[in-house]
């Protein structure tokens, strides 16, 4: 039986005010999340102020984060107006071995998104950043952040194959065999991989090009072929390559978002 998929609460809360609300895709946006995107505050303090009566929609007190917020809405905060009009703003981050890309760390040890907010400067620190992709807790390198969920969308699609470059150290030395099956492609438990690029930068080292992202994947290819992983760094997305120390990171220029993620800022 196919799984029922559950309405929005941006469309409920919609639904809820009258026909008037719901609007075609890209017209509207829910509002804790309009106010986040824009940098006025992340969204968890968005929400909050939301509930606290310290927002108003064309001079109306609101207090539903999802309420639908529409381009022509004046927006006030704290009697304030804001423009909510975003920039598609993308930095890359070097992620170091121990984070999780998860909203909280059951271990204690910390998430990619406290260490990200704790080094931002403001006016970084007011905007809600959301990663596009995941790294293991042990995987180190890069990882994408974006105010934007339709670049989370574009990065993250199957459809798209935007090329991902891992470097792993594996156990024992893989012969040129072992490289050819990763070239071609292999069958894992749920079906089979996509061709991958596949060469030695040492030798126990495999540098791996995938073009998709499956739970797991490098770990399970080189397992898949007698050569388990011991380290993992992700060091390119598409066309960028990671430039920055360990904990650190950087705005991406339009131009390395429009050629190399092949999204279109404006």
């Amino acid at each position: 039986m196919a799984r029922k998929q559950r309405t929005p609460r941006w469309l409920e809360a919609a639904r809820r005010r009258g026909p008037e609300d719901v609007q075609p895709s890209g017209r509207s946006d829910w509002l804790a999340r309009a106010l986040g995107k824009a940098g006025v505050m992340p969204r968890a303090q968005a929400e909050a102020a939301i509930r606290e009566g310290r927002v108003t929609l064309d001079g109306r007190v609101e207090h539903e984060p999802f309420a639908p917020v529409r381009p022509e809405m004046e927006v006030r905060v704290d009697g304030l107006v804001r423009n909510l009009e975003a920039p598609v703003l993308t930095l890359m981050f070097h992620k170091p071995a121990g984070l999780v890309v998860h909203g909280s760390d059951a271990e204690g040890v910390g998430t990619v998104f406290e260490c990200l907010r704790e080094r931002l400067t403001q006016p970084l620190r007011d905007y809600e950043w959301l990663a596009v992709g995941r790294l293991d807790r042990d995987t180190t390198g890069l990882l994408l952040f974006t105010n934007d969920e339709r670049l989370v969308q574009h990065g993250t699609s199957p459809e798209r194959h935007l090329p991902k470059r891992y470097v792993a150290g594996v156990v024992g030395p893989p012969p040129e065999d072992a490289l050819r099956r990763l070239r071609e492609g292999l069958v894992l438990e749920d079906g089979p991989t996509r061709p991958a690029g596949a060469r030695l930068r040492a030798p126990d080292v495999v540098e791996l090009t995938l073009t998709e992202g499956r739970n797991h994947q490098v770990k399970r290819m080189l397992a898949a072929v007698g050569h388990p992983v011991r380290t993992l760094h992700r060091e390119a997305v598409g066309g960028v390559t990671l430039d920055v120390p360990e904990g650190a990171w950087r705005l991406l220029t339009d131009e390395e978002v429009s050629q190399g993620l092949s999204f279109s800022v404006s």
